[in-house]
């Protein structure tokens, strides 16, 4: 009997709500839908323990709130933004976090696996944009393939809340959020 299938986007949704997140803050793009359609349909369906997606007006907000949240839960707090630009504008908020040792996994989206790390300006890529997520969080974890994305997803957030505990930013090409997996 053939196991179930699951966007990568859906895999992450319910990984986070096993981790006993309630709640993820963020900037609505392009290049984070897979996860945030599959924290909706998931709210929508009246699933227990589904993730409540609150939007919000920038990234470094998300962050702030995502910091708050964790902070007043003693859980840990999502934010998910964009790529390049709206990576970036979370930074200052990831440092905050990073100084307080407040656990944070912030989700950010990346342009596809073919134009990544290319230098080509396609979309939204940034030049260095792990470079510049490690220089503000714990750790910084790129996914790369739909196989390796729960492994991924494990280690970030086992990092997150090990002490000292911190923000763990974790890049998620588009594709790789689309793509199938077996429901584990």
């Amino acid at each position: 009997m053939a196991r179930a299938k699951i966007t990568v986007g859906e895999l992450i949704a319910r990984f986070l709500e096993q981790c006993g997140a309630r709640s993820a803050f963020g900037v609505i793009s392009i290049h984070n839908m897979p996860i945030l359609d599959a924290f909706g349909r998931r709210a929508a369906e009246n699933i227990s323990g589904a993730i409540r997606f609150v939007p919000s007006r920038s990234e470094a907000g998300a962050v702030n709130m995502a910091d708050a949240n964790a902070r007043v839960s003693g859980g840990i707090g999502i934010a998910v933004t964009s790529t390049g630009t709206g990576a970036g504008n979370a930074c200052g908020a990831l440092v905050e976090a990073l100084t307080a040792g407040v656990p944070v996994i912030h989700l950010t989206g990346q342009i596809e696996l073919p134009y990544l790390d290319r230098n080509l300006g396609y979309i939204h890529e940034a030049r260095s944009q792990p470079e510049m997520l490690a220089s503000v969080s714990k750790a910084f974890y790129r996914i790369w393939s739909a196989e390796t994305a729960l492994g991924t997803m494990r280690e970030a957030v086992r990092t997150a809340m090990t002490a000292p505990a911190g923000p763990v930013s974790i890049e998620i090409p588009i594709d790789v959020q689309g793509m199938q997996v077996d429901l584990p």
